[in-house]
């Protein structure tokens, strides 16, 4: 398994426990470039999560979709090595006051 398919499968492990709708958008072909790896809803918020791993950071389509969706009102993060672990705080944040300041891509 590679570095980032480790992230996220920790990543989906733990929405898994918080009981979330979770889907996995397909890219190229038929599908959109630039998605996040996963999109899910938790207590009525839409999130869109990109896994990374290595230090790698989102191209620019994908920090667009990812502050496209922060725009729209739903939430939006990078789950790498370093924060997959507090991933269920931060869900648990941006659902009870509605949104985050704080920037992750």
């Amino acid at each position: 398994m590679t570095p980032e398919g480790r992230v996220k499968r920790k990543a989906v492990a733990e929405l898994k426990k918080l009981g979330m709708y979770i889907f996995f958008p397909a890219t190229g072909g038929f599908g959109r470039s630039g998605v996040p790896d996963i999109v899910c809803c938790y207590k009525g918020k839409f999130i869109g999560i990109e896994c990374k791993a290595n230090g790698n950071k989102p191209t620019a389509l994908q920090a667009k979709h990812l502050e496209d969706i922060r725009k729209a009102g739903g939430e939006a993060i990078v789950v790498d090595e370093t924060n997959y672990d507090d991933l269920h705080n931060w869900l648990d944040f941006v659902t009870m006051f509605g949104y985050t300041d704080k920037k992750e891509d």
